[in-house]
């Protein structure tokens, strides 16, 4: 790793592990989305939306210590970009569930729940990883693994696609549905995003 002669602000790796530990919270309330009733998906959207809430407060926090900062643990663009991508992952997961409220959505097509496998996999794997910026160890099989897990949700998004133009469902159906797994989608591909950035944050540190 890099020798600096000057001492680092490091409140930023307690603030990105609990930015991460909040996205666990928020996958966690999409693996019950799929086995909740239409009361319990409205209780499970008011969670999930307090966890975005929370999610946005954790953002902010991020970006006001970088804003008062005179010296940051790596390159304040990626602490920005970092922050985001972990609070676009929120944002994505808080309108997945609040679509399928919102559309009354009875039955989620088949497919979804491995959707949310891989979200709630690379939750966790984030999480784990977020810790291990203050020394740049252990980061290289977080990455690869992300990647992997976003490229297996390619393959869902698209299997899920082709089921829901196989004609059996009504226009507006898949239009709603399309939209929800859509957005689901966006989450693995801001996971993604979120390992690209530790990845270039390593290099860069190395």
């Amino acid at each position: 790793m890099r020798f600096r002669l000057t001492p680092r602000e490091t409140s930023f790796y307690d603030m990105f592990a609990a930015s991460a530990d909040n996205i666990v919270t928020g996958s966690k309330l999409l693996m019950e989305l799929l086995g909740a009733d239409a009361s319990g998906r409205t209780e499970i959207a008011e969670r999930m939306r307090a966890a975005e809430h929370a999610g946005d407060d954790a953002t902010h926090a991020i970006f006001h210590q970088l804003n008062s900062s005179f010296i940051t643990p790596f390159d304040r663009e990626d602490i920005y970009s970092l922050a985001s991508s972990l609070d676009d992952i929120m944002d994505f997961m808080e309108e997945a569930v609040d679509l399928v409220v919102l559309y009354n959505v009875e039955k989620l097509p088949k497919g979804v729940e491995q959707q949310i496998e891989v979200l709630a996999r690379a939750a966790d794997l984030t999480a784990e990883a977020m810790p291990n910026l203050r020394t740049m160890e252990n980061l290289t099989e977080y990455w690869i693994e992300v990647n992997r897990l976003e490229n297996q949700a390619d393959q869902i998004h698209r299997k899920l696609l082709a089921h829901l133009f196989n004609g059996k469902y009504d226009a507006i159906e898949v239009l709603k549905l399309k939209q929800i797994v859509d957005v689901l989608e966006e989450a693995a591909d801001a996971f993604e995003h979120v390992a690209n950035t530790v990845e270039t944050i390593a290099v860069k540190e190395s």
